[in-house]
This record gives structure tokens, sequence and C-alpha cells, in this order.
């Protein structure tokens, strides 16, 4: 047996191997309209008013041809999928919320679509919700969700001391869903996720909000220094491989730099056939 059949074997044996399917979304279309903040609370009865002040922001179809999932599509073996991969992460975590970093074996492996549908997969249960970060500065997607793609984020909050983490949490039409864009482009500083206020960002928006789950939409493990830091501010990491596309070699190579204490599983994302959880 391989060394790579070997950590396949262990990741399918202690947390899991997922093959999940693209839905089939069609083309893109322009943003709704709708993205007046809403005061962040953690208290049920404001969650169950978040989801009547949000129905108008994106309709389901506007959420399905951009490749988000929506309770509305239950049979999509996609949905079906995230949803196994949400009850992974709770039954893992024993229902405390936590931070989770996703990150790739390679550019173009799928990262940000695994991040945001996980995020709208813990958004469809109730008591729960769940908050996206896009941490890939380079190549940042997050701002695709919003009206607005110029909406303050997460490099205007560390940039600026003044700048309250109100102003860079958006919802984007999925009740109890919030994400923190990338931010004002530019230079991208190697500090910036060692900062203090990154690890203040993130404690705050974890202890504050017991039901939430934070997502960290990372780079590529290409980018080896940023992960290493993110991972540290995490909980759990969650490798996605483009399947059919990363070699044994490079993804036995990130199984071997993440803690086997944090390591979640293997995402295959793209996978022709309907996926079941191994």
């Amino acid at each position: 047996m391989s060394k790579i059949e070997k950590a396949l074997n262990r990741a399918r044996e202690e947390r899991g191997t997922l093959l999940v399917p693209v839905p089939n979304t069609g083309a893109a279309r322009t943003p709704g309209t709708g993205t007046a903040m809403v005061a962040e609370t953690g208290h049920p009865e404001t969650i169950a008013r978040m989801a009547v002040s949000e129905s108008r922001l994106l309709s389901p179809g506007d959420l399905w041809q951009r490749g988000i999932i929506h309770h509305q599509h239950a049979g999509d073996p996609a949905v079906q999928v995230f949803r196994e991969l949400r009850t992974k992460v709770v039954q893992q975590s024993q229902g405390r919320n936590g931070v989770i970093l996703v990150t790739a074996v390679s550019q173009g492996s799928g990262t940000s679509f695994v991040a945001q549908n996980l995020g709208a997969a813990f958004a469809f249960d109730a008591g729960k919700t769940a908050l996206v970060i896009d941490c890939n500065l380079k190549n940042p997607s997050m701002h695709r969700l919003l009206a607005n793609a110029s909406l303050p984020g997460l490099t205007d909050y560390l940039e600026n001391p003044d700048f309250d983490i109100a102003h860079i949490i958006h919802p984007v039409g999925i009740a109890r869903y919030r994400v923190i864009p990338a931010g004002r482009r530019g230079e991208v500083p190697a500090e910036h996720f060692t900062s203090v206020k990154m690890r203040r960002l993130v404690d705050s928006v974890r202890l504050r909000y017991r039901e939430r789950f934070i997502i960290l939409d990372g780079p590529p493990m290409s980018d080896i220094a940023d992960i290493r830091i993110l991972s540290e501010l995490s909980d759990y990491v969650l490798i996605v491989a483009r399947y059919g596309r990363a070699t044994n070699t490079q993804i036995e190579s990130c199984i071997n730099a993440i803690s086997d204490k944090k390591l979640l599983g293997i995402v295959f994302n793209d996978e022709p056939r309907i996926p079941r959880l191994h």
C-alpha cells in the first residue's frame, strides 16, 4: 500500500473524505439589491428576525446561479453532501462553535465553493449562524456575493485602527449567514494574519456568538506561511482537492503539513458521480 493510500485511509477512518459535485447552476447573473447591514446578535429571537429581514436580498434562484446551495434544492446531491459535511463538523466539535480553515491542494481546486456552501449548510440550521471570512487576499472571491463589491472587508479592518468589526460583516441574502470580504485590494503585507488585530477579530466573532461557526476561506497550501498562521487561528482544517487533477504526492504533502488533531478530512471537489460519505 502506498503512502498516499495510507494517508487517505487514515483521513477516512479518523475524519472522512467527501466527494462533492458542483451544482448545475447555469450562468451567473448580477447580484440582487439590498445591502443594508443587520445588527449582529446571538439571541434566538433576533436570529428569527434576521430570516425575515434578509429574504429580499437574493432569491433562491440567484443564489443557485452563483453556485450557492439553498434548502429549496434539498434533493440535489451537492446540498446533501454539504449537510453531511456540516454534520461531521458538528460531531467533531461536540456541538461547540468553532473556526474552520478551508484550504486547497492547489489554486483552482474550488476552496471558495466549498467554504461558501459549508457556511450555507450551517445557516440551514435555525439554531446556528455562519460567518465566512475571505482570507485568500491574493485571489479573493467573497465580494461576488455582494451587490456592492466595494464594501469594506478584512484588509480595511486590519489596516485601519478605528474600524469596527460591524462595518465589515455583511449579509448575502441567506438567513443567519454573513460574510467578511477580503476588502480593499493592493499590496498584501505578509504580516496581515500575524497581527494582534487579526487574532482579536477571530476571537471576538468566536466567543461572542456561541451558535456561530466561522469559516476561513484560505489561500492554497502553496502559500504555506499563511496557511500555518491561519491554521493556528483555527480549530479545524479542511483540505479541498480537485477530483482527477490533484496528484497523490500533492495530497500527501498537504496532509502531512496539517496537524492530525486539526485535520477534518479531504473534500474531492467536482466529483462526477453521486457522492457518498466514506
